[in-house]
């Protein structure tokens, strides 16, 4: 497998928390692809047209993207155990993964305004209404999630995604202060981050 990748993305680290969970680490290439708008990766268009990491080449040749099926697709070739089949069970980690990877996009769209646009021309009420999502996200967590056992045999895919929101703003948005106010999920990504699998793929760049 050939997965292009960034190191300080929270969604190339989503799929690699999943795959050293399940032991697959050492059957992926990892290409390094740093897209943006402004540096076209033909490489990777090629690969993805949307030209986003993660994109996963599996052991057919076939191009998957973006994060929430290659971390299926991991999770199917380390048994499934990170995604119930059916019932109630299956649309609670699905919506807790939609959750997070939602408050990751509006992180991300604060980064691009930040890094990429001229200081001049950045809108502070859409940073704002940014903000306001990721704020929104982590309460709704906090009286989900903070609730939930952080030591587990195999996490499930909406547990590592909000662990990888979480360090996400840590790694890029400290000033959020996610924690404030918010014991229950600071005491639960404590216990998560700790994980060998989260603290082999702390962002960095």
């Amino acid at each position: 497998m050939k997965l292009f990748h960034s190191p300080s993305s929270p969604y190339v680290r989503k799929c690699m928390v999943v795959a050293i969970e399940h032991g697959l680490e050492n059957r992926i290439e990892k290409v390094a692809a740093s897209p943006s708008v402004l540096n076209r990766v033909p490489e990777l268009e090629a690969a993805n047209p949307l030209s986003k990491v993660p994109a996963l080449q599996d052991d057919d040749g076939n191009w998957l993207f973006d994060s929430p099926v290659i971390c299926e697709y991991l999770d199917s070739l380390g048994g499934g155990l990170m995604l119930p089949a059916s019932g109630p069970a299956r649309w609670r980690v699905l919506t807790t993964q939609a959750l997070a990877d939602g408050a990751l996009d509006a992180a991300l769209l604060m980064r691009y305004e930040q890094a990429l646009r001229p200081e001049a021309l950045r809108w502070d009420d859409w940073l704002a209404g940014q903000r306001a999502k990721i704020i929104r996200s982590v309460d709704l967590l906090d009286r989900q999630i903070g609730d939930s056992p952080a030591e587990t045999a195999k996490p499930d895919l909406g547990a590592i995604t909000v662990g990888c929101l979480l360090g996400y703003l840590d790694f890029r948005f400290p000033d959020i202060g996610w924690r404030t106010d918010r014991a229950a999920l600071a005491a639960w990504y404590e216990q998560f981050s700790e994980r060998a699998s989260m603290r082999a793929t702390v962002p960095v760049g």
